[in-house]
């Protein structure tokens, strides 16, 4: 018998125990699913059995973050599998995993086959048939010769092109009756545990709708995002056009030298759409305020110099302004539910200031600006005046842009409002999306390591924190833009990976932070690293990597 610790108790088991059968017990405390467990600081799927005598256990639910993913991943393979079932489409280019729409998954389905109701109500049906049955979910490794054998079996060349990038002598593989798959990250022991999803038509393909990470135990109503999926579609087939859709894609341009062709074909496309969104702007020709928002380390700030640069071709004088500095002074800052300043909240803004200061200027008289003194939490006055012609334009890049509770005062005709996210469209493989944050959470590590020293540890600890603000203060108003920008890049990951490995190695395996880094090292090994030296000192992603032309 083994002696384990699970919750502050004891427990023995025999030797060869699932951790299945062991959270058994413990399910009916949790009023969430769970779907992992840590053993002695290793996470382990349930499928793993004790070995260990005196082994201290933490259990993972799908509200846990490494839970939530792996039921979304397992959801995801379940989806693949009733498709590939119904019309044996699960090689390259006919089933693919796009990108996600909050909750849900946008997923095609090509080669001859169109999602129409009908179909998506059998695929739903197939599904549901799945997990009845509870099948299980097997998962072995297979040296990286017989996997690669096995993909292209399938017809699976984009996983096929992902391994012959490895290093690995092995790949963890995932069997559902005769059904294989890769899969990035940990699953569910069988199909019984996938319990809460949706299947509609949207679009040209179908939306896998998932429960919330909030609310892991039943489906949500979401709001329609339909200029977010027509951003999101532009980028796809925009990648498409470049040639590159996943890491393997990306990896042979790096080998064939067509690395350079990528880039400047990306900053052209993004540089095109940056002139579309001014030559609207000035068509207009009452626009007075260009309200930029968009969450964390979205490239705000080189998007606001190239779109102002854009907006001077066109004989507008643009001047940027930052809302920040209209903060109240650190006294008058509210508290989060921790007891610390909450930045992040309208109540953060001196609004009516604002709206005072802006009013005057449309009015066509002299204000002077303040600027925010972030080390005594003071805003202060140092004689910037400013005074609008005709030919001014202010753009105005804060948290807030796109709240009309922030710009109240303002005539509906005098905002044009911009959401610029990263909103990366490149996969790991068809299967294996790359989730938007990662991206920016890389950015974001790699700049304030550069900037402010900011530790690779002090950026994962605050992540959370930075993403209950955007869900809160940007989200929810990102359907209201006038224009979305999509700051992503195809080449980017390979480029950050040179920045972010050394800062990751050193998270140790102490530290709660550990089991981020390495899932991020691991994401990470599916690059090819590339150098950013030929990178245009005017791109965005020389916000993170240092070299901009910009001041940023």
């Amino acid at each position: 018998m083994l002696t384990v610790r699970i919750n502050n108790t004891t427990r023995q088991y025999p030797h060869g125990t699932s951790f299945e059968q062991v959270v058994e017990e413990f399910q009916d405390s949790f009023n969430r699913t769970i779907v992992l467990v840590v053993e002695d600081g290793k996470i382990k799927e349930l499928h793993k059995t004790l070995q260990k005598d005196g082994a201290t256990i933490e259990l993972i639910t799908r509200k846990d973050k490494i839970g939530y993913s792996t039921y979304v991943r397992s959801a995801t393979l379940l989806l693949v599998k009733a498709i590939n079932d119904l019309v044996g489409s699960a090689r390259r280019g006919e089933i693919k995993v796009e990108f996600s729409l909050g909750p849900a998954l946008y997923c095609s389905i090509k080669g001859g086959f169109k999602a129409e109701k009908e179909l998506v109500e059998q695929i739903k049906k197939r599904m549901k048939e799945l997990v009845e049955a509870n099948l299980p979910i097997h998962k072995k490794a297979y040296p990286l010769e017989q996997a690669r054998a096995i993909f292209s079996a399938q017809g699976m060349e984009d996983k096929e092109q992902l391994f012959w990038y490895r290093r690995s002598s092995y790949v963890n593989m995932y069997c559902l009756e005769d059904y294989y798959d890769y899969n990035y990250g940990y699953m569910v022991p069988s199909t019984g545990y996938i319990d809460q999803f949706d299947l509609t038509a949207h679009q040209e393909g179908l939306l896998l709708i998932l429960p919330t990470r909030e609310a892991p135990n039943c489906l949500t109503d979401f709001p329609a995002r339909n200029k977010l999926f027509d951003t999101l579609m532009e980028s796809t087939r925009w990648a498409e056009d470049i040639g590159v859709n996943t890491v393997g894609d990306l990896n042979r341009a790096v080998c064939d030298q067509r690395l350079q062709q990528v880039i400047l074909m990306q900053e052209a496309l993004q540089e095109r759409k940056i002139a579309e969104i001014a030559s609207e702007i000035a068509s207009r020709g009452n626009v007075k305020f260009v309200m930029i928002a968009g969450p964390s380390s979205s490239g705000k700030t080189t998007f606001s110099h190239r779109l102002s640069v854009q907006l001077m071709t066109h004989g507008l004088k643009p001047h940027p302004i930052a809302v920040d500095d209209y903060f109240v002074n650190r006294d008058q800052t509210p508290l989060d539910e921790k007891g610390d300043y909450n930045f992040e909240c309208l109540e953060a803004i001196d609004v009516e200031k604002f709206n005072q200061d802006m009013c005057e200027l449309l009015e066509g008289k002299t204000v002077e600006m303040p600027s925010f003194n972030f080390k005594t939490g003071m805003r202060e006055y140092k004689g910037d005046y400013k005074t609008l012609g005709p030919e001014d334009i202010l753009v105005i890049e804060g948290i807030h842009g796109l709240n009309d509770k922030m710009s109240h005062a303002l005539p509906k005709e005098s905002k044009f409002k911009i959401y610029i996210s990263a909103l990366t469209c490149l996969n790991i493989d068809e299967h294996n999306r790359i989730p938007t944050t990662d991206g920016r959470l890389l950015r974001r590590m790699v700049r304030d390591a550069r900037t402010r020293g900011t530790s690779a540890k002090r950026t994962l600890q605050m992540w959370d924190s930075v993403r209950k603000g955007e869900e809160e203060n940007i989200f929810p108003y990102q359907e209201s833009a006038d224009a979305m920008f999509n700051s992503a890049t195809l080449f980017e990951l390979a480029m950050l990976k040179i920045y972010a490995e050394p800062l990751l190695f050193g998270i140790s395996k102490e530290e709660p932070e550990y089991f981020e880094a390495k899932r991020l090292l691991k994401f990470l090994g599916y690059f090819l690293g590339v150098s950013s030296e030929n990178l245009p000192m005017n791109s965005i992603v020389r916000e993170f990597v240092g070299g901009s032309c910009f001041k940023v």
